[in-house]
């Protein structure tokens, strides 16, 4: 595995519709050449948005699978954890994602979670190093230079079964 590599371990048991659609752009490559575009100390790394603001998404929505939409999901969001973006809407996630800095489980019963970083998460640490500036709600978390996908790609599943997708990063740290 190269330097600038993580991989992300999918639980389909615990968020099928989830993991399926992550599954899906991944394949279709849409994740590629995309960037963080929201890294915030002790929280968490947002992506997957082909305007690179916050603001887009993929074409199509899913359903939250998530306790206050209805679905039990088991999965914390604790370090590592990668979680589905969405709007106040709980059925408007479709490829924003986010991976947790720490324990946000708060956030359990809200959001989607499906998946955990299982190899490299010091690169996504590596992001907290790029400078960020004001985002222009009052948080600084806009990147000032890019943390870019380079390449997405599903990779073999875990001994267990799971599937697995292995995301190669531009050098970000310049």
């Amino acid at each position: 595995m190269g330097e600038n590599t993580f991989i992300i371990t999918l639980y389909p048991d615990i968020a099928p519709i989830t993991c399926e659609n992550f599954e899906k752009l991944v394949s279709d490559g849409f994740y590629d050449g995309l960037t963080f575009h929201r890294v915030m100390d002790d929280f968490m790394a947002q992506g997957g948005d082909p305007e690179g603001t916050g603001m887009g998404g993929s074409k199509d929505t899913i359903k939250g699978e998530f306790k206050s939409n209805g679905v039990e999901n088991t999965l914390s969001h604790q370090r590592g954890v990668v979680s589905m973006a969405r709007s106040m809407d709980p059925n408007s996630a479709s490829s924003q994602f986010f991976i947790c800095y720490t324990d946000c489980s708060f956030l359990d019963g809200d959001y989607a979670a499906f998946g955990e970083v299982t190899e490299g998460m010091e690169v996504v640490d590596d992001f907290l190093k790029v400078e960020r500036i004001d985002s222009g709600s009052g948080e600084k978390s806009s990147p000032t230079s890019p943390i870019t996908m380079d390449k997405v790609t599903m990779i073999s599943d875990d001994e267990q079964g799971h599937p697995r997708v292995q995301v190669v990063m531009k050098d970000f740290l310049k």
